[in-house]
C-alpha cells in the first residue's frame, strides 16, 4: 500500500494513526450554535449550502439508484492536513451512485466477484483502479451509453456520456453535502458510528451498503466502510494549482486518489477533507486489497439538464 505523501509534518493536537504506521494529526474544530425563535441554528462555515430541496433520485436502466446533485461552490480541503490547502472550488451538476457499487452490480455487469469478503450486499473490494474504470465503461455499455474510459491510455473522456469514477472534487462536493465541518455530521468524531464503519465499529471487516444514515443529500457510506477510487491522480501540490471550476488533478502521476476512509482505518481518516492515494494497478499481475471500492458518477450538461440519453 502506498505512502500518504511522504515525510508527516506535525502540527496539531490530535495524533492519528492510519494503516500503513505513518502517524497523522489533526486540530479540533469549533462550531458556533445559536438559538433563534426556538430554532437550533449551527453555523458551519463558509462554502456552499445545502439546498432547501433534497436533491432528486433516480434509477438507471440498469437499476442503480443515484442522485443529481446541483452545481455549486464549496470550500474544499482541511486545514490541519499539508496536502489539502482549503481553497474555494466549483463543480458542475452531475449524478452519484447513492450507494457504493455492490458485489451484486459488479457480479451482473463485469461476469465476476474479485471481493475477499463475500456477500451479495457488501461493497466490492479488492479491485483495482483499472477495474473500477473498466466497470464504469461496461456499465455505460449495456445502457447505450458512450464509454468514458480508453482502455489503453486510462485517459477519460469528460464529453463522454457514460459512467465514470468521480474526480476527487466532485467526490469531496458530495461528500460534504453543503457542510464545512470535519466531517458532514459535524466536527465530534465521536457520532461517527452512526454514520460510518471504521475501526472501532467494523468487526474487522467491511460491511453491507446503506446500514448507516446518510449524508444530508442522501448518500450512504460517503466516509468508512471502503475507500473510495477517485478519477484524479494524485499531488501532494495540486490544491496550490488547480483551477478554480471543475478540476481534474494532476495531468500524470503515480498513484490515483481515494476517498472516506475504510473498514480498518481510524475515525480521523474518515474526515471529509481527508486526501489518500494508491496505486492503480493496470497490470494484470497487480492486486486489490479489501479496503478499496467505488461508486459511479455521470455528468450533466451545463444548466443541469440531463443529457439526451438520461439515465
Amino acid at each position: 500500500m502506498a505512502t500518504k505523501y511522504g515525510p508527516i509534518i506535525e502540527h496539531g493536537r490530535v495524533n492519528l494513526n492510519i494503516g500503513n504506521g505513518n502517524r497523522r494529526i489533526m486540530k479540533h474544530y469549533v462550531v458556533t450554535v445559536f438559538v433563534l425563535s426556538g430554532t437550533l441554528v449551527v453555523l458551519a462555515g463558509c462554502g456552499r449550502s445545502a439546498p432547501s430541496d433534497a436533491p432528486s433520485e433516480i434509477r438507471t436502466k440498469s437499476g442503480v439508484v443515484m442522485i443529481q446533485l446541483p452545481a455549486g461552490w464549496f470550500i474544499m480541503g482541511d486545514e490541519n492536513e499539508v496536502d489539502a490547502q482549503p481553497h474555494k472550488v466549483y463543480v458542475s451538476a452531475f449524478y452519484i451512485d447513492k450507494y457504493l457499487v455492490t458485489q451484486e452490480q459488479y457480479q451482473r455487469v463485469m461476469g465476476g466477484n474479485p471481493s475477499r469478503w463475500k456477500a451479495s450486499m457488501n461493497p466490492v473490494e479488492q479491485v483495482r483502479w483499472s477495474d473500477a474504470a473498466r466497470y464504469c465503461n461496461a456499465r455505460s455499455r449495456l445502457e447505450g451509453l458512450q464509454s468514458c474510459y480508453d482502455l489503453k491510455t486510462w485517459e477519460c473522456n469528460f464529453d463522454a456520456d457514460g459512467y465514470r469514477l468521480p474526480t476527487e472534487a466532485e467526490w469531496e462536493y458530495a461528500c460534504r453535502a453543503g457542510t464545512k465541518t470535519a466531517y458532514f455530521f459535524g466536527n465530534n468524531p465521536l457520532k461517527l458510528a452512526d454514520y460510518a464503519w471504521f475501526e472501532e465499529n467494523s468487526g474487522g471487516q467491511p460491511r453491507p451498503v446503506g446500514k448507516k444514515l446518510p449524508n444530508p443529500w442522501g448518500l450512504y457510506d460517503m466516509c468508512g466502510n471502503v475507500w473510495q477510487w477517485c478519477n484524479d491522480f494524485y499531488g501532494v501540490d495540486y490544491y496550490q494549482e488547480s483551477p478554480q471550476q471543475n478540476p481534474k488533478g494532476p495531468k500524470t502521476g503515480d498513484n490515483k486518489v481515494v476517498r472516506g476512509g475504510a473498514w480498518k482505518f481510524s475515525a480521523q481518516s474518515c474526515r471529509s477533507g481527508y486526501r489518500y492515494n494508491e496505486d492503480p494497478g493496470y497490470a494484470d499481475v497487480c492486486f486489490g486489497y479489501d479496503i478499496y471500492g467505488f461508486r459511479c458518477v455521470r455528468g450533466l450538461p451545463p444548466g443541469g439538464v440531463p443529457n439526451a440519453r438520461s439515465p
